[in-house]
């Protein structure tokens, strides 16, 4: 009964979310015809507009594009991590089995692609940008999955759901440690001070939410000063918020009600028109056939879905996982072919990696053909799997 009570949120979240996810892919159809029309240039000069305020101790001015990318972002991750939480606790992923299956799928979604990357670029000047076909995007990953509805187990979304936040994470670490500049120390302390709060205050059982959300805004700005990635400290967040497994009704689920429409309807479709925003040139071509394309199309395309698949089946042959309920070997290729929309987060590592614009520009029309081939792929044969 507790078990079905957690799960109602989880399945309001999907349900928002397959209106979320044809609202997705129509901002990305508006924001390409953007960018490839007179408009182009205004709509990027929108997202170069900077907004804020700064001073000697405050440093909060950046431009629309970042807010979207660093700010709104968060809240979805946010989301993300509040729904893994309770999945943990009382879902598909509270068994430890269930729960290293994701786990050992995205690490094989990560070492693959950069493993395939790095022997085609291996004596290239591009052999810096390894990390770009390891990164999953979530929210498409996620937004194409809403449309399947029913027609995969239930048990797959929770699966691809944990699978991506991984590989998030894990290519928040990449960032980290391999493409971060300088980690500013002071800021990191902060963050771990503020984390150390939130976590104290839910082990006195203190409830409100309001007392969560105050330190999560200093914690998001402090991390985004720190050189990591400003989206972790909304999973670091969620994983502070209070929970229980009774049926009485939790700041977690509450928490998640009042922002799973918002995300869904808001936030990813603003986030989707921002970061579409791509330009078609005529050198965007010659990326194709380049050690650094072919690196990025075969990491996405052929490195996710067999290191995903391999982990996942290594995982299960030894024991150490189980497979979701209901769900097939085909179920598994199937999801590690939509882990190959790589989409934001490679085009993010991209520009931190290839410092060069040319290759900047090469490596995001190759993101994009590699990402839409995935999702496009992934989307017919997950449909189409009950027929074979």
């Amino acid at each position: 009964m507790a078990k079905r009570i957690y799960l109602k949120a989880f399945r309001e979240f999907l349900r928002s979310e397959q209106i979320g996810g044809i609202i997705l892919i129509c901002c990305v159809i508006i924001s390409l015809s953007i960018a490839n029309s007179s408009a182009g240039d205004a709509f990027q000069d929108i997202l170069d507009i900077k907004i804020g305020y700064s001073n000697a101790f405050l440093n909060l001015e950046y431009p629309v594009s970042l807010w979207i990318n660093d700010g709104l972002m968060s809240i979805f991750f946010l989301l993300v991590g509040l729904e893994i939480k309770r999945e943990i606790l009382t879902g598909e992923l509270s068994s430890p089995k269930k729960a290293a299956l994701p786990i050992f799928a995205a690490v094989g979604g990560m070492v693959v692609p950069a493993l395939i990357y790095i022997i085609l670029n291996l004596n290239s000047p591009t052999r810096s940008g390894w990390g770009i076909p390891m990164a999953t995007d979530i929210a498409f990953a996620l937004g194409v999955l809403s449309l399947l509805g029913k027609r995969i187990p239930f048990s797959l979304k929770i699966f691809l759901t944990a699978l991506a936040i991984a590989d998030d994470l894990g290519a928040i670490l990449v960032i980290a440690i391999f493409y971060t500049n300088q980690l500013h120390w002071i800021q990191l302390a902060y963050s771990a001070g503020i984390l150390t709060l939130l976590l104290s205050m839910n082990k006195m059982g203190v409830k409100r939410l309001v007392f969560y959300i105050i330190p999560g805004v200093f914690l998001w700005y402090f991390v985004h000063h720190s050189g990591i990635h400003a989206t972790i400290a909304g999973v670091l967040l969620a994983l502070t918020i209070p929970a229980n497994k009774v049926k009485k009704s939790s700041p977690l689920e509450n928490l998640e009600h009042k922002i799973v429409r918002p995300v869904n309807f808001i936030i990813m479709p603003i986030f989707a028109l921002a970061n579409t925003n791509i330009r078609f040139e005529k050198t965007m071509l010659d990326g194709l056939t380049s050690p650094l394309g072919l690196g990025i199309i075969f990491g996405l395309i052929i490195g996710k879905p067999l290191g995903v698949t391999l982990f996942s089946w290594l995982s299960v042959k030894f024991g150490l996982a189980n497979l979701p309920v209901g769900a097939t070997w085909k179920h598994i290729t199937g999801l590690g072919m939509l882990a190959g929309i790589g989409f934001t987060m490679s085009i993010f590592i991209a520009l931190l990696s290839l410092q060069d614009p040319t290759y900047q520009v090469e490596a995001k029309f190759a993101i994009l053909a590699a990402s839409i081939f995935s999702g496009i792929m992934g989307f017919l044969f997950l449909k189409n799997i009950n027929k074979s």
